[in-house]
């Protein structure tokens, strides 16, 4: 599974391509769209980011993965946003949205599995790998 400074690497080296090439490098990732989500430390409560794909856009409501390469544990992110649902999302760079996180219901999980693993076959080999149940996270604007 990949490290923590491993994950940290790949998350700058996708900003810095983000940022060197105007957007135009790195704003798809395997044909999904990525985006910059911005939560608040559990812990330290301090804003975190981490860049991540979409493979689910619904109207207005992303919805993300909480793989971490099939790893055994969740990914901070995700334990950020369990615990405090307001976010901020950029996606492919563009303007910085207050958002709402919520954890997908098992239902919602049932009938959202299928489209993401069909997006990019890679998270059913995440889900092979680990025993725990691969939260999916669904990202809608604040009103």
């Amino acid at each position: 599974m990949p490290s923590n400074f491993r994950l940290k690497v790949m998350n700058a080296a996708h900003r810095a391509l983000l940022k060197i090439s105007f957007g135009k490098l790195g704003d798809r990732i395997a044909g999904m769209p990525s985006l910059e989500l911005t939560t608040i430390g559990r812990k330290s409560g301090r804003p975190h980011s981490v860049m991540l794909t979409a493979p689910i856009i619904d109207g207005d409501t992303y919805v993300v993965v909480a793989s971490r390469g099939g790893d055994h544990i969740h990914p901070a992110w995700f334990l950020n946003v369990r615990d405090n649902p307001d976010v901020v999302v950029s996606v492919r760079s563009g303007p910085k949205v207050p958002m709402t996180a919520r954890v997908a219901t098992a239902e919602e999980r049932a009938t959202l599995w299928p489209r993401v693993t069909s997006a990019y076959s890679g998270y059913a080999g995440y889900q092979e790998k680990t025993t725990r149940e691969i939260p999916l996270v669904l990202l809608t604007p604040k009103n």
